[in-house]
């Protein structure tokens, strides 16, 4: 995720966002954000002048891009791409930084969304948009590698609920075992809704970051 090509902006947002991962929104402070992006504290109001909601929003906006640019380069590291080859990539994202840097870290959308979505409506909108956005992607890799439409968004908003439940366990338990055990069981069923071979071109093509 890291990349020293970025902005003082795009630090800054990226270094939200990776705070919010790990400590959650409200142990995440404009100072907290400055230390990590290596920013004077005064640049943060410059370039956020609504102050630490703006922020977040931005970094749960980053995430869900994120997320969604992920599909392709998990789609193009498979020799043949099958649904259940594009969860398992997804899920291997989450088992090898657990496995390698422990648990310490989620979602950053997911985490936003617990801590915010009651008292910040901004920040509950930002979130859906995130997962909408994520959501979309998996859904038209879905469909490109022959998943009937009407079936592809479903069964993306399950893969992503499934990971993202599999992710908490991960973290209560300090144990990959929910989500080795998710890939697994939910990988038949998703190759099962493949009903037309794959079409050429598609999600692969899309850029990735």
């Amino acid at each position: 995720m890291a990349g020293a090509e970025r902005g003082p902006r795009e630090r800054m947002v990226f270094s939200a966002a990776q705070l919010i991962r790990r400590e959650g929104v409200g142990a995440t402070g404009m100072r907290e954000v400055a230390a990590h992006a290596r920013s004077p504290r005064g640049s943060l109001q410059h370039y956020f002048p609504d102050g630490k909601e703006q922020l977040v929003n931005e970094a749960v906006g980053w995430a869900g891009r994120y997320a969604g640019n992920r599909v392709a380069r998990f789609l193009a590291a498979l020799p043949e791409p099958t649904p259940s080859g594009l969860f398992a990539e997804m899920v291997r994202q989450w088992t090898d930084e657990y496995e390698s840097e422990g648990f310490d870290g989620g979602c950053p959308v997911a985490a936003a969304t617990v801590d915010c979505a009651r008292t910040a409506d901004s920040t509950r909108q930002a979130a859906q948009a995130a997962f909408t956005r994520w959501t979309g992607a998996v859904a038209a890799a879905l469909t490109g590698m022959g998943v009937p439409e009407e079936r592809s968004r479903p069964l993306a908003t399950l893969m992503i609920s499934s990971l993202e439940g599999a992710i908490l366990i991960a973290r209560a338990e300090r144990s990959v075992r929910a989500l080795t055990t998710a890939a697994r069981e939910l990988g038949p069923l998703l190759d099962a809704a493949v009903t037309r071979p794959a079409t050429d071109g598609g999600p692969r093509g899309t850029a990735g970051s």
